[in-house]
């Protein structure tokens, strides 16, 4: 019997130097999107360009306009990984989901949106990460799994017939949603504000494209 080193398969890595400038973050973004497409995963760029956004912005905001930051990209083992290095070593804190744009709103939607995320104290500063699950074909996982839910989603209308399927996952969305309201009522939560910070979710994604 011979030994055998197991190893894990190699990850892509990519550097991109980043100037924290209102001007800097959109070109951090398209040069972020640039390299996903370069490795052929260019189907998880919606999040990427959400999240991208939202670590540059922090850099902006909480460590200072024209401060020098780098973002470091990897992929391998079906995870995309972004790291914003920046040269303060004060940790950022996830405070209350209630709070405004000032107190860490931006880490609730690395919360919500990644598979995983944290902060780590390097030799230089320190780092802000998330990873996003991509698929083999490059499709991001969260959104496959959101068709997957819309798919098997037996809501009220689902034994009426439909003319179309795109016609018929839109129906089965507006009814989970409404459904998912009803659960957040009666698990003491507030319907209206649920909503609310789905939409600001979503402008968010808007916003960054």
């Amino acid at each position: 019997m011979t030994d055998r080193e197991v190893t894990e398969p190699p990850r892509l890595r990519h550097v991109l130097p980043f100037e924290a400038t209102p001007a800097g973050v959109p070109m951090l973004r398209r040069a972020a999107v640039k390299q996903l497409g370069r490795w052929s995963t260019s189907m998880a760029t919606d999040e990427a360009e959400l999240l991208v956004t939202e670590l540059a912005t922090n850099v902006l905001k909480h460590v200072g306009e024209g401060v020098s930051a780098a973002l470091v990209l990897e992929w391998g083992g079906g995870r995309l990984r972004l790291e914003m290095h920046d040269g303060n070593r004060v940790l950022p804190i996830l405070r209350s989901a209630n709070c405004d744009e000032e107190c860490g709103r931006g880490l609730h939607l690395l919360a919500a949106l990644a598979a995983d995320w944290g902060t780590a104290l390097t030799a230089a500063g320190k780092a802000v990460w998330c990873e996003i699950e991509v698929d083999s074909t490059g499709t991001c996982r969260r959104l496959v799994r959101a068709a997957e839910v819309l798919e098997n989603y037996q809501g009220a209308s689902a034994a009426l017939t439909r003319s179309g399927h795109e016609a018929a996952l839109e129906e089965s969305a507006i009814e989970l949603i409404a459904d998912l309201l009803h659960w957040t009522a009666a698990h003491g939560h507030e319907p209206v504000d649920v909503l609310y910070r789905a939409q600001m979710y979503y402008e968010d994604g808007v916003g960054a494209a």
